[in-house]
């Protein structure tokens, strides 16, 4: 049902050239088909979610990471939103208030990891703190390392607590991405999307995909890899996103926990 490992594999970061693949590539090749998989798949995906919830002990956690109009809301939109919205926790994070400057700068995201039998998702992560905070001033790139320490920690102590982590990196062209804003200008539905930083962020594009490239590269492992999809083409992103959500979940349940119930037919009479 979901998309073959071979397939999902090639999308594992190579942390030696992060993004040096063409967002724009083709690993699919028929868009309906695709349409079609990605709706067969939903319902799956809702059921084991709600099995994940019957069970009450694992977590999984969706790291989003991408630039501006990669997708993540549409992932959020047309993939998670098969799922039962009870068994997903959606945590969306904007540059830190003044008040969350003061905390330590994981605090916010500790206090949003999901809860026994949800799936957590992040749109935008703690990443941001290692690659947005120090342009936007907020740290200095002195404190970078220190940083980086501090997440491989932080998720170091997640499987302990069976959260399981996905992170997925939506890659995107500096072209799509123009092409996006410019629909977004036209369409009211999109334009309240729009801030000054959206034209700031594309016009340092290239400055800022370098920036990932490198923190991609330093934050990959093989027990918290990254995944790096190509979001050009929103059709194959989400099939491919849905297929290694579909992945995760395989193993950590398999049926409905049988659990004794708690009276029986002739109580009810």
């Amino acid at each position: 049902m979901r998309l073959p490992d071979a397939l999902l594999d090639a999308c594992l970061c190579d942390p030696h050239a992060p993004l040096a693949a063409d967002p724009a590539r083709l690993l699919l090749a028929d868009k309906t088909a695709a349409k079609a998989q990605l709706a067969e798949l939903g319902p799956w995906l809702n059921e084991r979610q709600r099995m994940l919830r019957a069970h009450h002990q694992d977590a999984l956690l969706l790291v989003l990471q991408g630039p501006d109009c990669s997708g993540k809301d549409g992932v959020i939109r047309r993939v998670l939103g098969y799922i039962d919205p009870q068994g997903v926790q959606i945590s969306s994070f904007q540059p830190p208030d003044i008040s969350e400057r003061s905390d330590d700068f994981l605090q916010r995201y500790r206090q949003r990891l999901p809860e026994p039998g949800r799936i957590g998702v992040f749109n935008r992560s703690y990443y941001e703190a290692l690659v947005s905070d120090p342009l936007d001033g907020y740290c200095t790139t002195a404190d970078i390392p220190a940083r980086l320490q501090a997440v491989q920690a932080f998720e170091a102590q997640l499987p302990p607590r069976r959260i399981h982590l996905l992170k997925c990196y939506l890659q995107l062209s500096a072209d799509e991405q123009r092409n996006r804003l410019l629909r977004r200008l036209e369409l009211p539905s999109k334009r309240w999307k729009l801030s000054p930083a959206d034209l700031d962020a594309h016009r340092r594009f290239d400055e800022l995909q370098q920036h990932w490239a490198q923190m991609l590269g330093a934050s990959h492992a093989p027990q918290s890899p990254w995944y790096v999809i190509p979001a050009d083409h929103r059709w194959q992103r989400d099939l491919i996103l849905a297929s290694l959500l579909a992945r995760a979940l395989e193993p950590l349940v398999q049926d409905w926990p049988q659990t004794p119930a708690p009276f029986n037919a002739e109580d009810l009479q």
